[in-house]
């Protein structure tokens, strides 16, 4: 059977429940979960999938723009350790803050059956979350379509009325220097964020570690956890700085 074939296949299916799994769906294609895997990648890629850790979920293309998923398609396997391990620290009853960052977006698919509040910039999130019985807050302000956030002051005056347990960032680096954003706005968030949380963490691919890109907005100090699927030496830096790590 033919690439384009199998991707009709799923799409139907998808269509149908919503959601699959990479065995069940190899067996009914009659191929194999390596070949189907790649086919899941490259429809994640296109926009066509949300991809999951074990097979891969529906996307309205209405909703969620494909610039936005095919970032959080790239690392995907990373990403969902590393989301899953953070999962493990949200507790029922906590509020949390969630940023629009790729990797804190595929937190969602983990926390949908906790009885949490989320108080969240990114509407990516808010559409994965709605109908999930977790209580959200969605920030207003200056709408960024190319984020699918919101930023701006009035974005950071709503997060100062608001204080939560814990906060789940991104950043497009962290090094011994400190956290790097290519966006002041995203930096203005990530701060606000931070300074009304009792516990912030930090949630990096390997590739993040290390990077230090366009600004950087401040100390690795704001951080108490960095959840990382790295082994970077430089992590043994930020560790001396007070960061905890769980490394996946």
């Amino acid at each position: 059977m033919s690439f384009q074939s199998r991707k009709q296949k799923i799409i139907e299916k998808l269509d149908r429940v919503g959601e699959i799994d990479v065995k069940k769906m190899a067996l009914e294609l009659k191929t194999s979960e390596i070949t189907l895997r790649r086919d899941l990648n490259q429809m994640a890629a296109d926009g066509l999938l949300y991809r999951t850790h074990g097979g891969a979920m529906k996307v309205n293309p209405h909703e969620i723009p494909h610039t936005f998923m095919n970032k959080a398609a790239k690392n995907v396997g990373a990403k969902d350790e590393i989301c899953r391990a953070a999962a493990k620290e949200i507790n029922d009853g906590d509020v949390i803050f969630m940023d629009c960052g790729s990797t804190v977006f595929r937190l969602c698919q983990f926390i949908r059956n906790k009885k949490i509040k989320v108080i969240t910039n990114s509407m990516p999130v808010v559409y994965e979350l709605q109908n999930s019985g977790i209580g959200i807050n969605i920030i207003g302000g200056e709408f960024d379509d190319e984020r699918q956030a919101v930023h701006g002051r009035i974005a950071q005056a709503h997060i100062a009325r608001y204080h939560t347990t814990k906060a789940f960032l991104g950043v497009d680096g962290i090094s011994r220097r400190g956290l790097f954003a290519n966006s002041e706005l995203e930096a203005d968030i990530t701060q606000a964020f931070a300074a009304q949380s009792v516990k912030t963490y930090l949630l990096c691919d390997e590739s993040k570690i290390g990077k230090e890109t366009y600004l950087q907005f401040a100390d690795n100090s704001i951080v108490d956890t960095l959840i990382t699927n790295s082994r970077s030496p430089e992590l043994e830096h930020i560790k001396k700085q007070g960061v905890k790590l769980i490394l996946v």
